[in-house]
This record gives structure tokens, sequence and C-alpha cells, in this order.
């Protein structure tokens, strides 16, 4: 016992003569640290703790229990958001993964190296275009004068002409075809980056197999970029279940209730009606569904890697 007392005191020992060998690095990274705590973490344990009470954010304040939470899955409003929430979701994790994926596919095997460059800079310039520029103009472009309905009238298909985002039915179809034809530039530098690290001894040995085409990119490809996967899966989870700044731009939730999400109707009670403690529930509640998918994504979906170790 005495032993071990001392071989403890000893690593402790031994730690703090790291720390000090070190201190004036962790005396730069402090202020970061500080910030953070500051403007992040703090913010987000504050709101758990508020999610508690019912908070117009300034002077009136009652604890209530669980009242905030069981409101919102007796809120029809709120059943709404949560169903538009996960088809947002689920359509947005297929267009984020399929095409920057198809898209990185496509220039990683040119031939050409000067075409390869062309095309990298072509997929990643749209990214330097604040978002709030492409929602304003996805919006006139679904008015009803705007270039979809003007082509189908062109076409001869002016029956199918409406107003996109004033359509109860596919207002949030609409909402979801946003940024066609969907090669998010992060995602496909992401993907690409996969595709280039993989070893050409690999390319060439599938070659002589005969696994070519899709078959290559089936058997090859997509289990040698499963980590790339694994991060722009998380990453989407966390962009589509907390976003709600295009729905707030393009139908603030409507026409009714039609297009609402979890993080548009927690702006709204946060901010418009008063209701912070309400606010923060909804945040809390969206928190935790992201903790739980990034938590099974991460344990169940499993990289080369990861299988080999």
């Amino acid at each position: 016992m005495a032993r071990l007392e001392q071989k403890g005191r000893g690593s402790r020992s031994d730690w703090w003569k790291e720390i000090s060998k070190s201190k004036s690095l962790y005396f730069l990274l402090a202020p970061t640290l500080i910030m953070l705590l500051t403007f992040n973490y703090w913010p987000a344990f504050t709101a758990l703790y508020r999610s508690f009470f019912a908070w117009d954010g300034a002077f009136y304040e009652k604890y209530i229990g669980l009242g905030n939470f069981i409101e919102m899955f007796q809120d029809p409003v709120m059943l709404i958001a949560f169903k538009n929430m996960f088809l947002l979701t689920f359509g947005s994790m297929v267009l984020r993964l399929v095409f920057p994926l198809l898209g990185a596919e496509f220039v990683f095997n040119l031939k050409n190296e000067r075409a390869q460059y062309l095309y990298r800079v072509l997929f990643v310039v749209p990214m330097v275009i604040p978002q709030i520029v492409t929602f304003l103009l996805w919006r006139f472009m679904y008015g009803m004068h705007g270039p979809i309905n003007e082509f189908l009238r062109l076409v001869g298909m002016g029956n199918l002409a409406r107003g996109w985002l004033g359509d109860f039915d596919f207002a949030l179809f609409a909402i979801l075809a946003v940024g066609f034809p969907w090669i998010d530039a992060f995602n496909f530098l992401i993907f690409l980056a996969g595709l280039i690290a993989i070893p050409n001894s690999i390319f060439e040995s599938a070659l002589l197999e005969g696994a070519v085409g899709l078959r290559r990119i089936w058997y090859i490809d997509l289990p040698l970029i499963m980590g790339q996967i694994k991060l722009i899966v998380v990453l989407s989870l966390i962009n589509t279940i907390r976003e709600y700044q295009m729905v707030l731009v393009m139908t603030n939730g409507g026409p009714g209730w039609s297009t609402m999400v979890p993080g548009l109707a927690m702006y709204h009670n946060a901010f418009q009606y008063g209701r912070m403690g309400y606010g923060s529930a909804i945040g809390t509640t969206l928190f935790v569904i992201l903790l739980g998918l990034t938590y099974l994504n991460m344990k169940y979906v499993r990289t080369e890697i990861e299988f080999d170790a």
C-alpha cells in the first residue's frame, strides 16, 4: 500500500514537472480556454439549467421541473417541427453524401491534371458566397414568376407552375432541393482528399483483379474512405438538426407550420415570445438527439482501420 501511495505521489510530481516545463504554452492557451468556457460552455450549461424554469430571459423566473419538456411533446407545432426535422435530415444526409462523393470520384478519375484543378476550383468557389445570398436567390427562383416556373411554362408544362414556397404540399421539398446539384464544397474536398490518400498500389491491384468502375467504388473506394464518411455524417447531422436560418429566410416556418423546424421554433419562442426557458428546453432536446445519433454513428459505423485494429 505504501509503495502504491509513493508511486501515486511520484506520478503527480512528474505531472506537475511536465506542466512547469511548458508553463509558457499553458499561459498562451489560457485566454483561448477562458473564451471557450465563457462564450461556448457557459451558455450551454446555462441553457440546460434554464430549461427547467419558466423564464422570460430577464426578470420572471419560476422552477417548473419537466414542465417545458412535457409541453414541448404535447405541442402540435413542435410535433410537426420534429417530423420536418427528421425528413430534412434524412433527405439532406443522402444529398450531402451521394452527390459530393460522385463529384469527387469524377474529378479524381480525370486523367488531365489541369482539368482536375479547374473542376476543383469550380466546385469550391461557391463556398465563398454567403449563405444568405444563396437562400435569397433560391427564394426568388421559387417565385410565381421565377426562373423555375418560367421554364415550366416555356416547355409547355405551365400547369405545374406554382408558388413553391407557399404550397403546403411542396414547400418542405422545395427547401430540401435548395443547393442543386447539391455538391457541397466542404464535403467534396473531404471525399477528394480521402481518395487521393489511397495508395496507387491498391488501385493497380484492383485493376488486375477486374475491379473497375462501380465495382472499384463499392469494394475499394467506399471502405477506404469510411473515416471521411463518418466525419461528414456527424457534421451533416449537427448542421441539419440545428439548422433554421434557411427556413427562417425562405418561409419563416410557413405556410402554416408546414416547414417549421425545432431550431426555428426555439428562435421564435426565445426571442419573439419571450419564453427563454421553453426555448432552452428545445435546445437541450436537440442536443440530446444529436448526442445520441453521433454516438450511434461512432459506435456502429466502422472504418477499415478500426476493423484491422
